[in-house]
């Protein structure tokens, strides 16, 4: 007997409006929660207001006054020299790190679940209980900072926290600990997805470990890279939690970035005309990066 097909489903053509009701509760959150706070920082940040002082509780049109101010404001100067070197001394850092521990763990041997779980532990921690542990380390007296060094026949206590000079390097080091296992997640997703027959022809070639990591891995992580770089230059400009638990943008605001100093105008000097000009400007900086990173991305890959 001859089987008998099942009748042909007749394809259905979607709505045209079927997208539209797709994408609207995205569109939605990004009109109420970043669209709209975006214009109304742009307006509020032409107007002088302090929310703690009766007479200027109401809002002046002062123009690019709030602008102005920051230019010649030498706090201003410094939060954002503290800034490019704390993005300048963590994202490469992290980086580096991240790729390093993706090279160790992208290995087929026993126990390598466990070097991955103790490489992305640190990013399971929130910041605020990562920043309490790292103040044990940075204790003057009898911090593992300081008796390390005192191993190494080095004297004398430094107060890592309490000391100009080395706060933002100590906010730093807590920053590249928590970030490094996040970014090697996604560089070791980029190495299992490289094709192994390149490595195996050039490992037939002669070409030792490094020149395929040099000459192969790394033009082939290129995208992988970029996406990464944006991630951590984002995450970099975002830092608050832990400068609050350790240093408090001290001493003399010399561990203050951006967006703490943001916090500070806003909720400490309740000046909202300049925090929203200091919004304004981080928003305009975290554009540039990103339309920055995608142009470099779009020439790469063509």
């Amino acid at each position: 007997m001859t089987a008998v097909s099942p009748p042909l489903r007749r394809s259905r053509k979607a709505p045209a409006w079927l997208p539209y009701v797709l994408i609207s509760p995205t569109l939605l959150i990004v009109l109420v929660f970043t669209a709209w706070p975006t214009v109304q920082a742009i307006y509020t940040s032409f107007f002088r207001q302090y929310l703690n002082i009766a007479k200027f509780r109401t809002p002046t049109f002062i123009g690019l006054g709030n602008y102005r101010q920051l230019l010649t404001s030498a706090d201003f100067h410094e939060v954002l020299r503290n800034t490019a070197i704390y993005v300048l001394g963590t994202v490469p850092a992290s980086i580096v790190l991240a790729f390093l521990f993706a090279l160790l763990v992208n290995r087929a041997v026993k126990g390598i679940g466990l070097a991955r779980l103790s490489f992305f532990y640190p990013t399971i921690l929130p910041m605020v209980s990562a920043a309490t542990i790292w103040m044990f380390f940075f204790t003057p007296d009898y911090g593992l900072f300081n008796t390390f060094l005192q191993s190494l026949g080095y004297h004398g206590p430094q107060n890592w926290l309490g000391n100009p000079h080395l706060a933002l390097l100590a906010v730093m080091i807590v920053a590249v600990w928590k970030q490094a296992g996040y970014l090697m997640i996604f560089y070791l997703a980029g190495l299992q997805n490289l094709p192994q027959d390149v490595f195996e022809a050039a490992s037939i070639d002669g070409a030792s470990w490094w020149t395929q990591l040099w000459k192969i891995a790394f033009p082939l992580l290129r995208r992988t890279t970029l996406f990464v770089s944006t991630i951590a230059v984002i995450d970099a400009f975002q830092v608050v939690d832990h400068i609050f638990v350790l240093t408090q943008g001290g001493p003399s605001q010399s561990s203050s970035v951006l967006l703490y100093y943001l916090w500070q105008v806003r909720f400490e000097d309740q000046n909202v005309g300049l925090a929203s000009a200091l919004t304004v400007v981080l928003i305009v900086i975290m554009l540039a990066i990103t339309v920055t990173n995608f142009l470099l991305s779009e020439r790469e890959g063509a």
